[in-house]
C-alpha cells in the first residue's frame, strides 16, 4: 500500500473511529498515536472496510463522470426490456465461464422486474473471443442479440467455427452479418467498452453498474438483487 494511500486512510479511520472534525487535515505523525495503533492492533478489519469504502466512493465518482454513455446500448444490445427504466449494464465476454455462469442469475431479475433492461457492453478480453462479440453486435442490429448471446454460450467456447454455427442457428443474414461484424460501427463499440471498463477500474469480466452501483465480477443473485433494490430507496 503506498503511503498517500495508507495516509488517506489512517486519517478516514481516525474520523470514524475518534469523531475528530479536524481529522482529515491531520499529518500521518498526527495520525499515528496510541490509541490509533492500539485500535488497529486490536481490529484491523476496520481497516479493510475502510478501504472498501473508499474504493466504492472512487468508482462511483469515475461512474458519474462517464454520464449517460455507459447506460445507451449499441443498437440491439439490449436484454429484458428495451425501454425499461432500471437499468443494469453487464460487461461480458463469451469464453469468460463466470459470464456464462452469471446468466441464471441476470435471467432471474429479468423475470422478477418487468422494468429492468439489461445492457450488454461487449468486452472480450479473452482469447478468441473478439470474433463472437463482433458477430453478437452484428446479431443485434438484425434484432436478434438475445438469440445469439444464449446461443453462443450454449455452444462455446468462441470460437470461428462456434460463432458461425450460432449465426446461422438463430437465422442470421449470413452476408449482412459478416459485413456488419467487420464495420466500423462495431469496432468503435468495443474500442468505447474497453474505454468504460478501463474508466471504472474493472479488471475482468464479468463486471456489472446496478443502476449506480459497479460491482466487479460474478456477484451472484443476491447481490445484485440487493443493489438494484437499492435504487428504489
Amino acid at each position: 500500500m503506498d503511503s498517500s494511500l495508507r495516509n488517506t486512510l489512517l486519517t478516514a479511520l481516525l474520523a470514524l473511529v475518534f469523531g475528530f472534525l479536524g481529522a482529515a487535515t491531520w499529518s500521518y505523525t498526527g495520525l499515528a498515536d496510541n490509541r490509533t495503533r492500539a485500535y488497529l492492533l486490536e481490529k484491523p478489519e476496520i481497516l479493510k472496510e475502510v478501504a472498501e469504502a473508499l474504493a466504492q466512493q472512487e468508482s462511483r465518482e469515475r461512474l458519474s463522470s462517464l454520464g449517460d454513455d455507459l447506460y445507451t446500448p449499441f443498437p440491439g444490445a439490449v436484454i429484458g426490456n428495451p425501454e425499461g427504466t432500471k437499468v443494469l449494464v453487464e460487461f461480458s465476454d463469451y469464453n469468460c465461464p463466470y459470464c456464462e455462469s452469471s446468466l441464471a442469475d441476470v435471467q432471474r431479475l429479468i423475470d422478477e422486474d418487468p422494468d429492468l433492461k439489461v445492457v450488454i457492453r461487449e468486452w472480450p478480453i479473452f482469447e478468441g473471443s473478439e470474433g463472437a462479440a463482433r458477430m453478437a453486435l452484428a446479431a443485434g442490429m438484425q434484432d436478434k442479440y438475445r438469440e445469439f448471446h444464449e446461443t453462443m454460450f450454449e455452444m462455446g467456447p468462441a470460437s470461428p467455427q462456434s460463432v458461425e454455427a450460432a449465426a446461422r442457428a438463430i437465422g442470421l443474414d449470413m452476408e449482412k452479418a459478416r459485413a456488419d461484424a467487420a464495420s466500423e460501427a462495431v469496432s468503435v463499440e468495443l474500442a468505447r467498452n474497453f474505454t468504460f471498463a478501463q474508466s471504472l477500474g474493472f479488471s475482468g469480466t464479468p463486471a456489472f453498474i446496478a443502476v449506480e452501483t459497479p460491482l466487479g465480477g460474478a456477484v451472484g443473485y443476491e447481490r445484485l438483487k440487493e443493489a438494484l433494490s437499492n435504487s428504489d430507496s
